[in-house]
């Protein structure tokens, strides 16, 4: 069975950081693919970054470019999203998710497995 199990979310002021983790059990995702969205109510679930298999490749959304960081260890089959001098506008449930086919893909249809998400909350 397929997991994805994110962690790291939380109540942080505005300016503050966090570090999301996501770890993938029940198959390997080396040459897979992932990714982190977030969707708040009222909203579709958008992407905020992504990453191909290898590492070599990313993605961000433009409101998050320059603040957030996506990164991934394969032998730890881990992803991980480093969130900096984060905003209220950031305060949402995060998603970790991973493609069974794609390499490096920016579309969120094209990811299969999903986590159960983390909520994360700035204060302002």
């Amino acid at each position: 069975q397929v997991q994805l199990v994110e962690s790291g979310g939380g109540l942080v002021q505005a300016g503050g950081s966090l570090r999301l983790s996501c770890a993938t059990s029940g198959r390997t995702f080396s040459r897979n693919a992932m990714g982190w969205f977030r969707h708040t109510p009222g909203k579709e679930r958008e992407v905020v970054a992504t990453i191909s298999r290898n590492g070599g490749s990313t993605y961000y959304a433009d409101s998050v470019k320059g603040r957030f960081t996506i990164s991934r260890d394969n032998a730890k089959n881990t992803v991980y999203l480093q969130m900096n001098s984060l905003k209220p506008e950031d305060t949402a449930v995060y998603y970790c998710a991973a493609s069974a086919v794609y390499g490096f893909s920016t579309t969120r249809g094209h990811y299969d497995y999903w986590g159960q998400g983390t909520q994360v909350t700035v204060s302002s």
